[in-house]
């Protein structure tokens, strides 16, 4: 049998389509050619679509729990069918296909974290042994297959495995962070979450002691925890869906200047604008909110005449695992955030 390198046989009744894009996928056994078996531990949902779910469900943990199984058994993925978002897993090498990558390096019981996203991951939940909303993750029993194009990264030994999950789940953004930032530039993100406190201590480090770091956040605890570890110069308790008012205050804190560079984590929809309309003229954001809009971005931006050149993190960057994994490292205090909120 042919290597499948994108997992196109796995998909279901739509040929030619990839399994990130398919409605449904097929995850049953026995393994292909160039695939590696994963039983799955835990599933780190991202953000937006927990959110979502969280919302629909009214806060429930069953009702949630509920809503992805119904979704996985109906989609053969975790894709949600509101946010088109995913998130990534963590678990044991069960069998590595002999044409897959990893096969030589990966061996039965090595312990994993996928780095590409649930939607394009076939998956099956046999079982559900718990739910931490308060860090998006569901416990469960099951299997996952991960095709030959699929990244990951060996868990490390040295960092708790909730530890390495949350970083992991959003290595992308600080390592995309760290092409752009450069001394010198005023930097606001959006989003005082896993991936803008991340991004704010990679912008940090990149701008060496010269820069200007501003977060916006609707939760003044989550911005005042940001700060007090030393990874941002100012804050904004603010609503990021209400461009005008971001602005205003991006302007404020600014002298009119405005950010050279916008980075927007939010983990709500309607926030384009309010990153667009931070940037000066000439200036980039980059959209890692699973929730963004590229007709509310294009057409805000032409709307209001802004010349701001705009990025779509896709989540991954060569080396982004272990960039985002030595920012924990080498940063105590960001380490003791994310163990405070995240373990």
């Amino acid at each position: 049998m042919a290597t499948d390198l994108y997992g196109l046989s796995r998909v279901t009744g739509e040929q030619g389509v990839l399994p990130q894009r398919a409605r449904v996928v097929d995850p049953s056994l026995p393994l292909r050619a160039g695939e590696l078996l994963i039983d799955v531990e835990s599933l780190n949902i991202d953000a937006a679509s927990f959110k979502q779910l969280k919302e629909a469900a009214g806060g429930d943990s069953a009702k949630i729990v509920e809503a992805v199984r119904a979704i996985v058994a109906e989609r053969g993925k975790m894709q949600n069918p509101v946010t088109g978002s995913g998130g990534m897993l963590i678990g044991r090498v069960r069998e590595v296909s002999a044409e897959h990558p990893g096969f030589g390096t990966l061996k039965a019981g090595d312990r994993i974290a996928t780095l590409v996203s649930l939607t394009l991951t076939p998956l099956v939940i046999e079982s559900v042994r718990g739910i931490k909303p308060e860090i998006d993750r569901i416990d469960i029993t099951g299997h996952a297959i991960l095709f030959p194009s699929g990244i990951y990264a060996k868990l490390p030994d040295d960092l708790p495995d909730t530890l390495s999950l949350a970083a992991l789940d959003v290595a992308g953004a600080p390592a995309l962070v760290a092409r752009w930032v450069k001394p010198g530039q005023t930097v606001v993100m959006l989003g005082a979450g896993k991936s803008g406190a991340l991004c704010l201590a990679q912008a940090r480090e990149a701008m060496a002691g010269n820069g200007t770091l501003i977060a916006l956040d609707i939760s003044k605890p989550a911005l005042d925890a940001l700060q007090g570890i030393g990874l941002c110069d100012a804050v904004v308790a603010c609503d990021a869906t209400k461009g005008v008012d971001v602005m205003r205050e991006v302007s404020r804190l600014t002298n009119g200047g405005m950010a050279d560079l916008v980075v927007n984590c939010a983990s709500v929809g309607n926030t384009e604008m309010a990153s667009i309309l931070s940037v000066k003229n000439g200036g980039t954001v980059i959209f890692f909110s699973m929730a963004t809009s590229f007709t509310a971005a294009a057409l805000g931006a032409e709307g209001v005449g802004k010349d701001v050149t705009m990025l779509v993190g896709n989540g991954y960057v060569p080396g982004h695992a272990e960039l985002t994994l030595g920012l924990l490292r080498r940063n105590p205090k960001l380490r003791g955030l994310f163990e405070q909120r995240y373990t």
